[in-house]
């Protein structure tokens, strides 16, 4: 239980009411909660008494809390609902503008901000203005060839983005959708198919006497692949790794989607593998106990040696049965040994479809002159841009049409121009 400021009630005081709206501010952070668990707590609450605060925390806890990475949001919001002043006003400084001096500044906790726009939506969050009045000039602006802030959000680059930008994109970037298509097995199932079934045919005959009325069909089984994404969080792909994590953590928590597993790794001076970290509901719990994994977040690149490592250690576990493979990186490799392109040939054979998002591709005059994007380029199946969210949704249709190659096609001939 965290530690809070003593609570105290009025005298007529409706605690019910207030359960019921503790319930839904859960619910609005998140919490999968419906009217039967806010009747429950109600009674349990009433059987426990209210006594004791570190009881009353614990009785709500029951009631409300189903898994582990449930607690976090369930405790910021309960210290902010019942009447923290102090704690109150830390969550208000996250959610309006203020200037900053020389005081020390405090990083949100995760669920710590998720807790705050579930409890302060709808609260005035503007700066206060001096009391003297001003006249304002009116400006009058023609929008009828403006763009809406949505639209002008997906085509922004992450790396041009404020804080405030960032945090809409991200929930931009929470509904997308990845879907795959299912990879035709070599296994057959007894369904009607154009396969004929001969020994169902000769066991259905013996039941009717070994007459055949119509032959039995066969068809092959349908399966989904794994997604693996290798993530490139050098100091030149900071800003934009973090957002594909996001995306990638949306993917892998989102029921339904169709990928098999999604396995994540992150590389800059060494590979590190975060699927674990990605499997918690909360994103910013997962992102935050990724990027402590990940000891090497916007240092150098090594992108051949990184490539090595996984291919030795990992290739055989994640990229059986036809996986897709996302790779994010700009291909500004330090390496100086000459293995990239050993190391992207055998990342190719072993993956059915191998995707590069490259975010140097926002720019229009972009050319493979780098000695990495050189060597890497030829063994990929679609070079696509990733430096917003526009590109992030047209992974969809990559994934849909197998020929498409994105730019590759294009930057190839330029390559091989260069070399004749």
């Amino acid at each position: 239980m965290p530690e809070y400021a003593p609570l105290t009630l009025p005298d007529d005081g409706k605690l019910s009411h207030n359960i019921i709206w503790f319930a839904r501010a859960l619910r609005k952070a998140g919490l999968p909660l419906g009217p039967g668990r806010a009747i429950d707590a109600i009674r349990a609450v009433e059987a426990a008494g209210f006594t004791n605060k570190a009881d009353f925390y614990w009785t709500l806890h029951a009631c409300f809390v189903t898994k582990r990475e449930q607690s976090a949001v369930f405790a910021q919001i309960f210290r902010l609902y019942w009447r923290d002043p102090q704690y109150l006003e830390h969550m208000m400084s996250f959610m309006t503008p203020m200037v900053r001096g020389v005081a020390e500044k405090r990083t949100a906790k995760p669920a710590e901000k998720r807790a705050a726009e579930a409890l302060l939506d709808g609260a005035n969050r503007e700066v206060p203005q001096s009391e003297t009045p001003q006249e304002e000039a009116l400006i009058e602006i023609d929008a009828r060839h403006t763009a809406s802030a949505e639209e002008r959000l997906r085509t922004l680059d992450f790396e041009q983005m404020s804080t405030d930008e960032m945090a809409q994109a991200k929930r931009l970037i929470a509904a997308l959708k990845l879907p795959v298509p299912p990879i035709l097995s070599r296994r057959t199932e007894a369904r009607p198919g154009p396969s004929p079934d001969w020994r169902r045919t000769l066991r259905q005959s013996a039941r009717m006497g070994g007459e055949v009325t119509a032959p039995a069909t066969r068809r092959r089984r349908e399966r989904m692949p794994n997604l693996v994404v290798l993530c490139d969080i050098s100091g030149s792909m900071s800003e934009y790794s973090r957002a594909v994590l996001h995306f990638v953590h949306s993917v892998a928590n989102r029921q339904g989607q169709g990928w098999a597993q999604v396995h994540a790794f992150t590389f800059g001076t060494r590979l590190t593998n975060i699927s674990r970290h990605l499997a918690a509901r909360d994103v910013d719990a997962a992102l935050a106990a990724a990027g402590a994994e990940a000891q090497d977040w916007s240092g150098g690149t090594r992108i051949g040696t990184s490539l090595a490592v996984f291919n030795r250690d990992w290739s055989r576990r994640v990229l059986g049965q036809g996986a897709v493979v996302l790779l994010i990186t700009d291909g500004l490799d330090r390496d100086t040994d000459g293995g990239l392109g050993r190391a992207m040939e055998r990342l190719a054979l072993s993956a059915r479809h191998l995707i590069w998002l490259n975010p140097l591709l926002r720019w229009d005059g972009f050319a493979p002159k780098a000695r990495g994007i050189a060597e890497m380029l030829p063994h990929v199946d679609s070079f696509r841009a990733g430096h917003n969210i526009a590109a992030l949704a047209g992974l969809a249709e990559a994934l849909a049409r197998p020929e498409d190659s994105g730019e590759k096609a294009r930057l190839m001939a330029l390559l091989q121009s260069a070399d004749g």
